[in-house]
């Protein structure tokens, strides 16, 4: 059990009810609406359905939220006849660093870069591994009553079909990549079915291409069974064709009674459907990539206890936060967001790798993971009582390592540079925005000192430490020797690089305000690190941090960058990113940074900025940066502003537009800024700090750590 929080930090000694306040907010579908699938998922699997509790209608969802069913394991890559290599898409620059620096970008013109540059960008993607269904007409479905408890982690679907009341119950195993679902009907007639898309490859979609029959094939390994079937999926490109690039064995408790083959009396289909006459139907779905004979095959009653265990700890032993007690209308509103946001990460965000933008959903950029998305994915999980699902992911890092260190030494820098859009390989796609952004460099030290802060015992301290010290080392050395030395001004500054901000250019930006402040802050924790482990501080790393520019400011507002005077004026410099408000917020004070200029920049961003051309994860990091104002007030409002990018939907998932109908950013710094609000920081002598002390946001707690 953890220790409860006390009042003196922010609630009261009542214990919460954490059940109450957790399934108060389960998810309650009662329409076929296209934006209201709900997911089941461990971390590094997850499937997501539509209203009948499964699959049926994906491609009626597909335009909404879609239905995936996706893996960390889950890749494919098109055939590369062209032999095409990644350091054809490198192009050389100067960006006055002493030396020529290489970045894997784009090319408008046609020829062997510009088609490197795309294959590598496009490949691999992430595959959709197989739809599970029930064979219906979308026009007589009715009467839907759909809810996801939260507590157990189940899916409970009742709807009527053709006269027939039909009741289905989906789950996910917490360590295998396997469903469950029982389906009870007395229609004679239904089937459930198996459907199996082929990769797209596009930049953003389901990654369901439903006609390419031709280029992949499903067919049985060995006989089918009353009881059980395996499934074995190949595809063509990068495929390993022996045995196989996944298989799908599905164990039918009850109700499997024979298949019929959609694409006639053929060994090989990519549809398939199974005839269940019998009231209830009920069976496990697993993919896997190795056949592994020790693997045996569970029940639906297995699965969902598995499942209720483990959420029942997930919730019990992490942070919880209770808004029964405040008055202001808009309270239950945000614990909804703050209680679908714990579960929906925990689905998405824990796997092996770093996770995409839409999770295990559907595909963004290809299905590939943005290195400087990790921090809003996943510092939440040090803060609510999680740290092992971060301490997770973390160690694909280490798998990176290699290539990170080619990319430093290609763009002539020390250590390690991080890249900012890949997949599990660690190469990085080339871009002509990503390549050049640096603000993902300092993220690894940042969420290994939350680990160390949220470490419990001197030993598991001492884990972290011996664990991450020489990465956070060799990542601090590349942000050594990336800052440069300004010989007539006596100082280091920041420069050749894309900020936060996007919307800057990387050969006219200098010092933007966020990534000094970073690039502070991550060498100082750096240096305390070496001190932890009983190493000497190195002195080269001191000269950059006491040497770091301060924060450009004009008219005592601070600047998008030093060279951006026409930061007010100009809508390029307020828009996108407000990435000013993360050098104090996301981050702590630092000696670059004058409070009194930094609120006036606050006010002003909160009256002034192009709030329609902002992303999920920018009003947490405003609501950030007032509480470390002393503004509440303006931390709340910030917070829940009525816009378009800060939706919630009914799952929980934060909407965007069209393209991005889920992202998990956005909900993870919900989830940061809940917690600095409630717990403060390092410093901080208030109670829930960032919550308005007008006796309206009486807010309760357990189990939050501080931000630094």
């Amino acid at each position: 059990m953890i220790t409860l929080v006390l009042w003196c930090l922010g609630v009261t000694s009542q214990t919460i009810d954490r059940k109450v306040v957790v399934q108060r907010n389960n998810p309650h579908v009662t329409s076929l609406d296209t934006l209201g699938a709900l997911t089941v998922g461990n971390g590094g699997f997850a499937m997501t359905v539509d209203a009948t509790g499964l699959q049926s209608f994906p491609q009626l969802y597909s335009n909404g939220m879609p239905l995936g069913t996706m893996s960390d394991w889950g890749w494919h890559s098109f055939a590369n006849p062209q032999q095409l290599r990644p350091e054809e898409a490198l192009k050389a620059y100067d960006f006055g660093h002493g030396h020529t620096e290489f970045y894997a970008t784009q090319f408008n013109d046609p020829g062997r870069p510009h088609d490197a540059a795309e294959w590598y960008r496009q490949n691999p993607h992430r595959m959709h591994l197989g739809a599970v269904g029930l064979l219906l007409d979308v026009n007589e479905v009715g009467n839907i009553d759909q809810t996801l408890d939260l507590w157990t982690g189940m899916v409970d679907s009742r709807f009527t079909y053709r006269g027939h009341l039909y009741h289905v119950q989906t789950v996910c195993h917490p360590q295998r990549d396997l469903i469950a679902t029982r389906i009870v009907s007395e229609d004679r007639s239904k089937r459930v079915t198996f459907n199996f898309p082929y990769p797209t490859g596009k930049h953003s979609d389901d990654a369901c291409d439903w006609n390419e029959w031709e280029k992949h094939l499903t067919c049985f390994d060995g006989q089918p069974s009353t009881d059980c079937d395996t499934l074995k999926r190949i595809l063509d490109g990068t495929s390993r064709f022996d045995p196989a690039d996944y298989y799908v064995a599905i164990h039918w408790d009850k109700g499997r009674h024979q298949y019929k083959n959609q694409q006639g009396d053929h060994p090989l289909w990519n549809s398939l459907h199974f005839c269940c006459p019998d009231e209830e139907t009920t069976l496990t779905c697993e993919f896997f990539t190795d056949k592994d004979p020790s693997r045996q095959p569970l029940t639906f009653d297995e699965v969902a206890a598995a499942a209720a265990a483990y959420w029942e700890a997930y919730w019990t032993n992490g942070a919880i936060v209770d808004f029964s007690e405040c008055t202001d209308p808009r309270a239950p509103e945000l614990e909804r967001r703050v209680v679908l946001s714990q579960y929906l990460l925990a689905v998405n965000d824990a796997g092996d790798t770093p996770p995409q933008e839409t999770g295990l959903t559907y595909n963004s950029w290809f299905g590939k993971f943005h290195l400087e998305m990790i921090w809003w994915h996943q510092a939440q999980f040090a803060l609510w009582g999680h740290p092992e699902l971060l301490d997770h992911t973390l160690e694909w890092y280490f798998q990176a390592e290699p290539i990170a260190r080619e990319i430093a030494q290609r763009q002539g820098f020390k250590g390690v540079r991080w890249m900012k859009m890949t997949d599990p390989s660690g190469i990085e796609a080339p871009s002509k925005v990503g390549s050049f952004l640096i603000w993902q460099q300092p993220h690894l030290i940042y969420l290994a000192e939350l680990l160390y802060r949220a470490a419990q015992s001197t030993d598991s301290k001492k884990y972290y430490l011996e664990k991450y010290g020489r990465l956070i080392d060799e990542t601090a050395e590349m942000m050594r020797s990336f800052a440069t030395y300004d010989a007539p001004n006596n100082r280091y500054v920041l420069k050749g690089c894309i900020p936060a901000q996007e919307t800057l250019r990387a050969a006219e930006t200098v010092n933007p305000p966020f990534e000094l402040s970073y690039w502070h802050y991550g060498l100082e924790v750096a240096q305390q690190w070496r001190e932890r482990r009983g190493l000497s501080r190195r002195t080269d790393w001191d000269e950059v941090i006491n040497l770091l520019a301060p924060l450009a400011a004009k008219d005592s507002l601070y600047l998008a960058a030093e060279t951006a005077p026409q930061t007010y004026e100009d809508i390029r410099f307020t828009s996108d990113h407000p990435a000013v408000l993360g050098a104090v917020g996301i981050l702590p004070m630092t000696s670059q940074a004058d409070t009194t200029i930094m609120r006036n920049t606050l006010h002003w961003v909160h009256d002034n900025w192009n709030w329609d051309k902002t992303w999920g994860w920018d009003y947490p990091m405003a609501a950030m940066n007032a509480a470390r104002m002393g503004e509440p007030q303006m931390a709340l409002d910030m917070l829940l502003l009525d816009k378009r990018t800060n939706t919630y939907l009914v799952s929980g998932h934060n909407y965007q537009d069209n393209r991005l109908r889920v992202y998990l950013p956005g909900n993870g710094g919900l989830l940061t800024a809940v917690a600095m609000m409630c717990a403060g920081w390092d410093g901080n002598e208030s109670t829930n700090p960032g919550f308005p002390n007008d006796g309206t946001w009486n807010v309760r707690w357990e189990g939050l750590k501080p931000m630094p």
